[in-house]
């Protein structure tokens, strides 16, 4: 079967308006702004208004993307979202943002695989297109950390972490062969699932979330940092590497990696590793924190428009989460 080239043709993100700064959380919990800068890189994330949810970001920030390729939303033949903050249990935010964006019956579907969902859907759209079932699909990654997290100091260890935050690409056709989304490597491995979850609610236990849930505070995020930054930095590196072979490069080909935002350390660890220049390597994470399924379509618009990704670069794209999930992609753009 004869696949079309597919490629990432526009980019745009939404991040609200309510910045939060280390001080700022300094002042709510026993944490500090050099602890968190020496354990993370972060200095300021973002937080939703509390009417604000997740499937609105994701709109705004789709929209931005719509704009950015020129294209309409009736254009868009398929909807693909990622987020672990939904604005509902069920159903999911693509339906939302499908709806947000003006349209009837458009197709949308959403992906739950944390920090590397954007991977996930971007293989997903990248199949759709290369098979022609779709001309244009709609890949957007949408997060609400701040109502999940415990913004005190029994949750410190993973609120100082996480910010708000809304990035969607556009893939279509590549009129060029040699351009386009390569290759996408997609991993994961669930003996690994309680190093980094929400346990409840749920339906391990007899209802779906209980008083003693609430008390014992597991309705929060639970993270391994230690288990999670080891595993991390070793199938970053792995993945990155897969990648490369598999088109037949050499690492130091690559003009830009671009790492999900979780915590600097782990992609200096990966970059050092590897023997990647910091410069091909660059970072948003000190002004967003973490923001999950979101960070890579963020960093990949920031960096096109800085400029720093210019047409014929070769991208290589790398994430970690929850799952444990994992994956990498080659573009050349």
């Amino acid at each position: 079967m004869s696949l079309n080239p597919a490629t990432i043709i526009g980019t745009g993100i939404h991040i609200p308006d309510r910045q939060v700064t280390n001080f700022d959380l300094e002042k709510i919990m026993d944490t500090s702004d050099e602890w968190i800068q020496k354990r993370s890189g972060i200095v300021t994330r973002y937080h939703a208004h509390p009417k604000e949810c997740t499937s609105e970001l994701g709109a705004k920030a789709a929209q931005h993307a719509l704009d950015s390729a020129r294209l309409k939303a009736t254009d868009i033949d398929m909807i693909i979202t990622a987020t672990l903050s939904p604005d509902h249990h069920f159903p999911g935010i693509g339906v939302k943002i499908q709806h947000a964006l003006g349209l009837e019956t458009t197709p949308a579907m959403d992906i739950r695989n944390q920090c590397s969902g954007f991977l996930y859907a971007l293989n997903v759209a990248k199949m759709f297109v290369a098979t022609g079932q779709c001309r244009y699909v709609l890949v957007a990654c949408s997060e609400i950390h701040s109502k999940l997290i415990d913004l005190t100091t029994r949750g410190r260890d993973i609120a100082v972490l996480f910010g708000d935050g809304a990035g969607a690409v556009v893939v279509g056709p590549s009129d060029d062969p040699e351009k386009g989304i390569l290759s996408c490597h997609l991993y994961s491995q669930g003996e690994h699932f309680h190093r980094l979850w929400l346990e409840r609610p749920g339906t391990t236990g007899e209802r779906f979330m209980e008083e003693d849930d609430l008390a014992e505070g597991r309705h929060f995020p639970y993270m391994d940092g230690r288990y999670v930054f080891k595993h991390a930095t070793t199938r970053l590196a792995e993945a990155v590497t897969t990648a490369t072979q598999a088109n037949h490069l050499q690492v130091q080909d690559i003009d830009v990696f671009l790492f999900h935002q979780a915590n600097i350390r782990i992609n200096e660890n990966v970059a050092k590793t590897m023997d990647i220049p910091m410069e091909k390597v660059p970072s948003n994470i000190q002004k967003y924190g973490n923001c999950s399924a979101a960070s890579l379509p963020i960093l990949l618009h920031e960096t096109l428009e800085a400029g720093d990704i210019q047409p014929g670069k070769l991208v290589c794209f790398g994430a970690f989460g929850a799952g444990f999930t994992w994956g990498s992609a080659v573009v050349r753009f």
